[in-house]
């Protein structure tokens, strides 16, 4: 078989060294390298990486819209793709014979679209999981084949949840993959009355909201870590959140008045602060310039005057 294999981040390495060594790829398609840091030091996407470890010819068009003719001269019997991050024109989808399949982070027809693992944490889902389809030109709206769910942990943060997603699509399409080459495969029609959405990330969701509960609050801490975290401003300085915990103690009746992201409580290991229907306690932080630090560290250096009693985050 030809196979001509379509992703970028870390979630699709696993697939693609799996999906190579059982049936061989004859060409990768990834996203162009970036420049990342102050530094703007040159990095290729983890697919490509693998792919040169592999010895796989890579191709990285920065408009497959209109440059994609090295995958057609392919002549791929399959396509297969794991969070690609570009629209793939009609041409490629419906040049190979046995259609092009995506590995799709998400038990569709909930969370269409290019944040599904982010999107589940951040809206506090309790599952979710991963869709094997056929692709169509619609958004994720392609015939579902096959799905495998797991539950979402409330330790679960973007990066563990990649991880543990990224083996169930390659061990769900491992299993999948022969009925596709011998013609047998389901095709489901997706419920178009469920249908929801996980757009892309945007970068003012990264800070905050104060205005949630705790529990949402912690989701959307989570839905941002290891990288890059949260934040929140005081004293028009902004502080990178990196390990933010719901306490448990219900709020007290003194400080129902106070403004959400109000300090109550300065500890040793961590500074509290209230919020709709509680308090989130702060064990990790940044401040800009300076180093990722445990709370306790930052208290006793900069944070000392930053962080005091009675002062307002927003």
């Amino acid at each position: 078989m030809n196979v001509v294999f379509m992703g970028t981040p870390d979630f699709a390495v696993p697939i693609l060294k799996e999906v190579h060594e059982k049936y061989g790829v004859n060409l990768v398609v990834t996203q162009p390298d970036k420049k990342v840091g102050r530094k703007q030091r040159i990095q290729e996407p983890p697919v490509k990486v693998t792919a040169k470890e592999l010895k796989i010819p890579v191709f990285q068009p920065r408009r497959i819209k209109t440059d994609f003719d090295p995958i057609i001269e392919t002549h791929p019997d399959i396509i297969i793709t794991a969070a690609y991050g570009q629209i793939i024109p009609k041409e490629v989808l419906f040049a190979p014979p046995l259609g092009a399949i995506n590995v799709h982070g998400s038990l569709l027809p909930k969370l269409r679209g290019g944040a599904p693992i982010q999107r589940a944490i951040m809206r506090c889902h309790e599952e979710t999981g991963v869709t094997i389809m056929y692709m169509a030109m619609a958004m994720d709206s392609g015939d579902i084949i096959s799905q495998r769910s797991i539950p979402i942990t409330k330790k679960d943060t973007k990066g563990t949840l990649f991880e543990k997603l990224s083996i169930v699509g390659r061990d769900l399409l491992l299993e999948t993959l022969p009925s596709i080459i011998d013609g047998t495969a389901k095709r489901i029609k997706q419920d178009e009355s469920e249908v929801t959405y996980a757009y892309n990330i945007k970068k003012h969701e990264e800070r905050l909201d104060l205005s949630r509960s705790k529990e949402e609050l912690d989701c959307q801490l989570r839905a941002f870590l290891p990288e890059p975290g949260c934040y929140l401003k005081i004293d028009n300085q902004r502080l990178k959140i990196y390990d933010g915990r719901p306490s448990d103690d219900p709020l007290k009746d003194t400080h129902k008045g106070l403004d959400n992201g109000t300090i109550v409580a300065v500890e040793k290991r961590y500074f509290r602060l209230k919020v709709k229907d509680g308090y989130l306690d702060i064990y990790e932080v940044q401040l800009a310039g300076k180093k990722k630090t445990p709370t306790f560290q930052f208290l006793n250096g900069a944070g000392r005057k930053l962080i005091t009693l009675r002062k307002v985050f927003h």
